[in-house]
């Protein structure tokens, strides 16, 4: 689905959709984009953030919070911004968008874009192999193959970019990544991406696999390094440094 306010943006995103063989649907407005995902939920969303009435954030917000089928909180977005700034930017990651562009945009970065997402959510991988193993990290466990991450026993929902750090850190617990190595992880190498989006992912994890977001004791800070899942479990964890709080406003 298209959320985009400008049709003849609209229309050329959704030729090049279709030319890759996608059913797009389109609309120019937040409240149009809520009330057709709701009724009928699409594989992605390209969403635009500026747009009357409602915006894209607010659209994104909206979907995360859980205020619509179950299935949307980890339906894969795409936010497409005129704006430039790293904090705007920031921002919608923040809420819940997987990915991002800013205007004016090439349509191949963008069919990229798209094709990686897309691979990401349905789990299709480009080498044939076996199917992947079930990943554990002390209490906490990621099903790449179902695409489910539990904690305790506990569902736990992420955006796709959300499951693909915690799927790499699984697979090797106790492993120190920098942040380089996590963005490859979730986007690849792209030089549109500021390693800070990690932190953004890292904060919003810490909000859904801890007891204690602001004391972590699964995905721990390495201060100067980056970040590891410990495969201790949480009771008998601690920080490796003074508590982290919140990694994106301490410039970790």
């Amino acid at each position: 689905m298209v959320a985009e306010d400008d049709e003849k943006q609209a229309e050329l995103v959704r030729r090049y959709l279709e030319r890759e063989g996608h059913s797009v649907a389109v609309v120019h407005d937040g409240i149009a984009a809520l009330r057709a995902v709701r009724n009928q939920p699409p594989d992605l969303l390209i969403l635009d953030v500026m747009m009357p009435g409602t915006d894209g954030l607010t659209v994104t917000r909206t979907l995360r919070n859980g205020d619509g089928p179950p299935e949307l909180t980890q339906l894969p977005i795409l936010m497409l911004t005129a704006r430039s700034t790293e904090d705007d930017l920031l921002t919608g990651l923040d809420l819940g968008a997987d990915d991002y562009l800013t205007k004016p945009y090439s349509p191949r970065e963008l069919m990229a874009r798209v094709r990686t997402l897309l691979r990401r959510a349905c789990g299709i991988h480009p080498q044939p192999g076996p199917a992947p193993q079930v990943l554990r990290a002390g209490d906490l466990v990621v099903d790449p193959l179902r695409h489910e991450v539990t904690v305790e026993g506990r569902p736990v929902d992420c955006t796709p970019g959300e499951f693909d750090l915690l799927t790499a850190m699984a697979g090797d617990p106790d492993r120190v990544f920098t942040r380089p190595q996590l963005l490859d992880r979730i986007h690849g190498s792209s030089g549109y991406i500021s390693a800070r989006t990690v932190d953004v992912h890292v904060l919003n994890l810490r909000k859904k696999i801890e007891r204690d977001p602001r004391h972590p004791t699964r995905l721990l800070t390495i201060f100067g390094v980056g970040y590891k899942l410990t495969s201790a479990s949480s009771a008998a964890s601690t920080e490796a440094a003074p508590p982290a709080g919140d990694p994106v406003h301490r410039g970790a």
